[in-house]
Formats: structure tokens, C-alpha cells, sequence
């Protein structure tokens, strides 16, 4: 499948035809030949003999634009301003992690406008319904007018089979061998037409309708990698093994090692995972409502404390020890123990303090307080006929013993990765999942689908996933450059946007790149535009 773009060089804006294929190991590359460029004057695009004779020959011959239409264009006395720093960017990014190509390989009818519209959400973060305005204002693939309409019409025009072939192109351009972090998040809809919308208390504790989105990301290129979308009534646990069946798919059985958090713990959920041969490998933490956690703290509680049991993750000293304990007649699994003595101070510090104030409020005043849970949790306030007030206040000690009981410990079990230090290095690094949907939701504007069928809402979700590659590579460079310094996400989309272009009479004039811009394209190792 072969698409053609625009790439500028020195003050001649050069035409490409770029060619997908695969090498003879299978992995996706692309073949680029140039073909023409824009003339200087009319804004128009020159084909050089060749390619026209061949694409005649073909039975897709080019339109050329006649000459008096050339003419016209030279007459017309015509400026436009845009923005142009922000989009320059995001192309070059996803040209050079292979995003760009993978969207034209799967998508090509619709990849332009897929482009657009997720380099709008980064842009602006608002809906659909204020793209037509942006598009105007910055400079542009050639999408023509992205109207209310017509994102609707294009949200219901691309297949799920272009969507799961995007993810089989994408997952083989991010090919480095890295672990791959697991996580699901819900989003809300109101659309009573969305068959994945069904009722439950989403992730911010909210009683509404919503869907839940499952996501894999790579540790190391802190990337999304593959997504996909599930009915909001299913609880986390239950996707787990058709998620990776669907990655295995689409990777030909690339191995993954799923990390995940205690909302995916349950002792079936378990056992399922040690019996399943295509779920290999896995690390998962287990939370102290499990009689298996506590058993593990209470075995270790008096010789954890040690030096010799002391290991330094990223910097933070915590105490581990490994077992290797029985989960059931048929399977035993590494089990790491943590303890960290300033995480068990500073809870227990914390605590304490909670405790004091809410001791002092109950005092003053015991009868507003004496059926308050959040007060009653911690207290007891009882009738007295001995006291002022006519209450007695006193601290349940047996309640902040039994909270304390596992502050500052972590177990976490894994039937591959029987190194402590490692198994925690990799459960650390899952934040990239969290941060990657606090982005999806709040950044991107996909807390609230506003959408009213099924295809709408997974091609929403979809474009979503595309504009978080690109911000999730804007923040890996941020964090790796030492950026967030001195300029936050905000600040730096808005720098670039101030980046602008002019034509006049269909010459292309970039203005001259700021100090700020200038920093911001040689940390990301972009060519300043000319």
C-alpha cells in the first residue's frame, strides 16, 4: 500500500511515495521514492514524467491543474497565518517511531484525518465539535474541513479489521523485547446506543454508565502498545486472558510479561493464570484483604529487619526476602516480601495525627460525632452521667493496631521472576499504565465519550490511543532531557504553537523559530523547520 507525503527541505517542499513492505524477517519497512515537489509560486504540485507515465499506465492517472487555473492562483492576492510548530513536531515524531506509517499501512483511507484529529486532542484537548475551527487555524495534512459532520460520518466509517491491523503493524514496529505493563480504566457515556455501556461505580467512584478500556504499555519505551475495549460490567480479572489471547494474535506469540496491580487479585484469577499456557509469565500484587498476604508478613515480621535483607530500588532502601511457597497442589509461585520502615513511620506518624484531631473534634463535640463512622472507626464515644460534656471519648487502640499491622509491606507473587530487586524494579515501572490513562482521560478529553453507537465509541477510543503514542514519546523525552524543570506539557504545546506559518499567494514562509522553540526542538532531536 503506498500513500504520498510532503516533507520540506531548505525552501523547497519535496513529494514522496512511500511504500510499505516487510523485510525478509518479517519486520514492517518502508520504501521512499521522491516524485515531484510544490512550485514555489503557484502552490502547486509539480510530478516529474516518470511517475505520471507510470501511474497512467497503472489506470490511476494524476490530475494535473490546468493552466488557467495556475494563473488564477498567481493573481489571487492571498495570506494565511497558522500555527505550525506543535503539528510539525508531532510528525516528526510519529514518522520516526513508525506511528505514521503503521496509520497509512492499516488505515489509508482515513489516516490523514486519523493524524488530525488526535493531534487536535493534544492540541486543545476539547471535543470533536470545536475541530472544524482549529483546522483553519493550523497547519494541516490535507484534510479538507473537518466539520461536526463530517467526524461523525468518519467515526462510523473505520473497520474494526483496520483497527486490529494497525495494532498488528504497530506491535511490529515497537519490537524491542520489553516487559509489558497491564491495567484497565473505565470511561463514562451517557449513549443509551453503545452495547459496551452498561451501569457500574467507575474508577472515580462515580455510579454511572461506562465502558472499561484495557491497555498493554511497554516498560522501557514507556509507549502504548496494543488496546481494547470491554463492557463496563466485567470485572477487571475477567478480561485478563482474552486481552493477552488477542495480543497473541496480533504478535505472532511475542512473549509478555503482564504486570499487574491488586485489582486484578483474586485466588482463581490465580490459579487460572498458573494453569494457562499462553498467559507465561506474570507479576501480581496481592492485597492484604487476602489471608495469603498476611500470612507472609507474619511469617516474616521478626528477622525481615536486617541489613542483609536490604536492597536499593531507584534509589529507595526497602528490606525483601523470596520464597518459594505452594499456591495450590499443582503450582508454586516466588513470593517477594517487602518492608519499608519509612513508609511503615510516616503511616503510622500520619495515623496518628488523623487520630488526634478527630479525638479533640469528638471531645467538643461528642453528640454531633457519636454515630460518624469516620470518627466511630477509630473511637469510642459512649453516654456519661460522670462528665460535662455527658460523653466519654476514648481511642480504640485494637483498630490503629490492626491498620498497622501491614504498613509499609508489599507482597507481590510471579511464577517467572524470582529476584526481589527485579520483581520490584518491573511493578514500579507499571505506573507508566496509570500515568498513560490519566492522560487518556483528563488530557485527551475522553473522561465522557460523547458518542451515540458502538463503532463510534471503539474508533473514538481508537483515535484516542493514536494521540497518546505521540504525548506518551513528548513526555518520555520531557522526562529523560530533564525538561519538566523549567517548562511544564502545557507550556511546551503552547510554545510550539506560537511556532507559525505564512503563505502568500502559495509561498510557504516559516517565521523565524524563538529561543524556547528552538530548546524544544533539540531536545526532541528534531530539525529546526526552515
Amino acid at each position: 500500500m503506498s500513500y504520498v507525503f510532503e516533507q520540506k527541505v531548505g525552501k523547497y517542499t519535496y513529494l514522496y511515495e512511500c511504500t510499505a513492505y516487510r523485510d525478509h524477517d518479517g519486520n514492517p519497512r518502508n520504501k521512499r521514492v521522491i516524485i515531484g515537489k510544490i512550485d514555489l509560486k503557484t502552490g502547486l504540485p509539480v510530478y516529474k514524467p516518470e511517475y505520471l507515465e507510470r501511474m497512467r499506465e497503472a489506470g490511476t492517472p494524476v490530475e494535473i491543474p490546468p493552466t488557467e487555473k495556475m494563473f488564477s492562483v498567481m493573481e489571487i492576492k492571498q495570506s494565511t497565518v497558522r500555527d505550525y510548530g506543535l503539528f510539525y513536531l508531532l510528525r516528526q515524531l510519529s514518522d520516526v517511531i513508525g506511528l505514521t506509517a503503521s496509520l497509512a499501512v492499516s488505515v489509508p483511507r482515513y489516516w490523514q484525518e486519523i493524524f488530525m484529529l488526535a493531534c487536535y486532542l493534544i492540541a486543545s484537548g476539547d471535543p470533536f465539535l470545536y475541530c472544524e475551527e482549529w483546522v483553519k487555524d493550523t497547519e494541516c495534512l490535507p484534510v479538507g474541513s473537518m466539520s461536526s459532520q463530517r467526524i461523525s460520518e468518519l467515526l462510523t466509517a473505520i473497520k474494526p479489521e483496520e483497527r486490529e491491523g494497525f495494532f498488528q503493524s504497530w506491535c511490529g514496529y515497537r519490537s524491542e523485547q520489553e516487559y509489558l505493563a497491564l491495567d484497565i480504566t473505565s470511561t463514562s457515556s451517557y449513549s443509551e446506543l453503545v452495547d459496551d455501556v452498561e451501569w457500574g461505580y467507575n474508577r472515580d467512584h462515580e455510579r454511572l454508565p461506562q465502558i472499561n478500556i484495557c491497555m498493554l504499555m511497554g516498560e522501557t519505551s514507556r509507549l502504548p502498545v496494543y488496546q481494547t475495549v470491554y463492557s463496563g460490567s466485567l470485572k477487571d480479572v475477567s478480561t485478563l486472558r482474552t486481552t493477552l489471547s488477542k495480543f497473541d494474535s496480533i504478535t505472532d506469540g511475542r512473549p509478555v510479561l503482564a504486570v499487574m496491580d491488586k485489582g486484578f487479585f483474586s485466588r482463581k484469577n490465580v490459579t487460572a493464570m498458573l494453569g494457562d499456557k499462553k498467559i507465561k509469565k506474570f507479576i501480581i500484587a496481592i492485597p492484604f484483604t487476602s489471608s495469603f498476604a498476611k500470612q507472609q508478613v507474619a511469617g516474616e515480621r521478626k528477622d525481615i529487619d536486617s541489613v542483609q535483607n536490604t536492597i536499593v530500588v531507584n534509589g529507595d532502601s526497602m528490606r525483601a526476602v523470596t520464597k518459594v511457597r505452594a499456591w495450590n497442589k499443582e503450582h508454586n509461585v516466588f513470593t517477594h516480601i517487602y518492608y519499608s520502615a519509612k513508609k511503615a513511620f510516616y503511616r503510622r506518624e500520619e495515623l496518628y495525627a488523623h487520630v488526634a484531631i478527630l479525638r479533640e473534634k469528638a471531645e467538643k463535640f461528642s453528640a454531633q460525632y457519636a454515630n460518624d463512622s469516620e470518627y466511630t472507626k477509630y473511637l469510642t464515644i459512649r453516654r456519661s452521667e460522670k462528665t460535662e460534656s455527658g460523653y466519654t471519648v476514648s481511642i480504640r487502640e485494637d483498630a490503629i493496631t490492626s491498620e498497622l499491622e501491614t504498613a509499609g509491606w508489599v507482597v507481590i507473587i510471579s511464577n517467572d521472576i524470582d529476584n526481589a530487586k527485579e520483581a520490584m524494579r518491573i511493578y514500579r515501572g507499571k505506573d507508566v499504565v496509570e500515568k498513560g490513562f490519566l492522560r487518556l482521560k483528563k488530557t485527551l478529553d475522553l473522561g465522557r465519550l460523547r458518542v451515540h453507537s458502538q463503532e463510534s465509541m471503539q474508533n473514538k477510543v481508537f483515535i484516542g490511543f493514536i494521540a497518546l503514542v505521540m504525548l506518551s514519546e513528548i513526555h518520555k523525552v520531557m522526562s529523560d532531557e530533564g525538561m519538566y524543570k523549567r517548562i511544564t506539557l502545557k507550556q511546551l504545546l503552547h510554545t510550539l504553537s506560537r511556532h507559525r506559518i505564512q503563505q502568500i499567494n502559495g509561498t510557504r514562509i516559516i517565521y523565524p523559530a524563538t529561543k524556547e522553540q528552538r530548546n524544544i526542538y533539540k531536545a526532541f532531536d528534531v530539525e529546526e523547520p526552515v
